[in-house]
């Protein structure tokens, strides 16, 4: 086991499968991120404008170093068609060493 200071999860949430794929390919061939995990058919509910909503979503999970974070952020915010785009970071603790070597080398960070 390792310690992952230098890489983090992103969290994003995309109103379909198409876009989410769009997103995912434009942050891996700008190399800010090693890999995105796309979760389709997630049910969100949520307030929005003082009203209760609930909406089909595809969630993103983005495996991003510290150092791309940045770039990454500005580019989903940039493409995404919501207004208030979900753009959560979470820190990491420990994992692969084998599995962060891999994910260091293909990501730009």
């Amino acid at each position: 086991m390792k310690t992952a200071k230098q890489f983090s999860i992103v969290l994003v949430t995309a109103p379909d499968l198409k876009t989410a794929r769009r997103l995912a390919q434009a942050a891996l061939k700008a190399k800010l991120i090693a890999c995105a995990n796309l979760v389709p058919k997630l049910e969100s509910h949520y307030w929005w404008r003082g009203k209760l909503e609930r909406g089909k979503e595809v969630l993103m999970i983005l495996k991003a170093t510290r150092r791309t974070l940045p770039a990454l952020e500005k580019l989903i915010l940039k493409l995404h068609p919501y207004d208030t785009a979900e753009f959560v970071v979470l820190p990491l603790s420990h994992g692969s060493a084998r599995y962060f070597a891999w994910w260091k080398q293909n990501c730009a960070g």
